[in-house]
């Protein structure tokens, strides 16, 4: 069995890989700088728990003795001011940091998760752009690297969905939706896990960046009428224009939290779908967001899957 060192493995889909990885009787060193966050990931015996600032100058070089791969997962969809600074540091420099890391340890291969359109010629985004200088880091450093570019991802207790599903209960009536036309192919995060745990397995991979999405894509305003469909909420769902979207995202950037930033509408200017099909690459059938919809919001829907495909098709 193997050995790995995983970066961000606390959060959504860090969780969910170790668990799978772990279940395969590798072993799992997860770095983080709050150990209580990783308590859940304690009843897998094979999975160590470290205190430790993976940006702190040779904290990394320190934990990746013996580890046969990295598997990156950190990264944020926003800073806390407003010029890249945070993203050039969560993204950036880890990466800087990351390699010289790795080359100090000994350990050759390195799996990153990126994100669709990171690095595009016409991303205007902070965070796309610093996902591409990452990128671009990794691609000139003498390791054996894949980058996975995912789309949006969905799952129980996911971030996205679950959002708006959070707000569709809190707001009655109408809903005032910013960047309704943007497309998203969706992406289960157990498809992702599959994707990164067989990336690690295929030597083929190496040197690749594989494209990661979803069986169906979507406008986001069909995904938000799809969710309150599937709570059973009437919301009549109003689309803004560009202008009320980057209107209302320079307003928040200022709301605690920032629900809805103006690095987010840079963002979603581009479309979240591919075009290389790196899950067929990998040999996996991504799952459907209609039939797992309902499974993702925490089986809470009134209405099955079947009532949704029935309304996508206008039936």
């Amino acid at each position: 069995m193997a050995s790995y060192c995983i970066l961000g493995g606390t959060g959504f889909v860090g969780s969910r890989l170790i668990t799978h990885l772990a279940n395969q009787g590798h072993r799992i060193t997860v770095p983080t700088r709050d150990p209580e966050r990783a308590r859940h990931l304690r009843i897998q015996p094979s999975t160590r728990i470290i205190r430790a600032d993976v940006q702190a100058p040779g904290t990394l070089a320190g934990l990746l003795g013996g580890c046969d791969a990295v598997i990156n997962l950190i990264g944020i969809l926003n800073e806390s001011g407003r010029d890249g600074r945070g993203f050039r540091r969560a993204h950036v420099d880890l990466m800087h940091t990351l390699i010289t890391a790795c080359a100090g340890a000994g350990v050759s291969r390195l799996i990153q998760i990126s994100a669709l359109n990171a690095g595009a010629p016409q991303a205007t985004s902070h965070y796309l752009r610093s996902k591409g200088e990452a990128e671009a880091l990794l691609r000139a450093a003498p390791l054996d690297w894949t980058i996975l570019q995912p789309s949006v991802i969905y799952g129980p207790g996911d971030s996205f969905l679950n959002r708006f599903a959070g707000l569709l209960k809190l707001i009655p009536w109408a809903f005032t939706l910013p960047m309704p036309d943007t497309r998203f192919a969706p992406l289960h995060v157990d498809d992702l896990v599959l994707a990164i745990a067989r990336t690690l397995q295929d030597p083929k991979t190496t040197h690749q960046t594989l494209q990661l999405y979803g069986a169906e894509s979507f406008t986001l305003r069909e995904i938000v009428q799809m969710i309150a469909d599937t709570l059973g909420l009437a919301r009549w769902i109003i689309g803004m224009s560009r202008g009320l979207s980057r209107a209302q995202a320079a307003w928040m950037d200022f709301v605690p939290g920032k629900p809805f930033s103006t690095d987010n509408y840079r963002s979603m200017l581009l479309d979240s779908v591919g075009t290389e099909d790196g899950m067929k690459r990998l040999g996996i059938r991504p799952r459907s967001l209609t039939a797992n919809l309902a499974a993702a919001l925490g089986g809470a829907g009134l209405h099955s899957h079947y009532d949704i495909c029935r309304r996508t098709a206008g039936r």
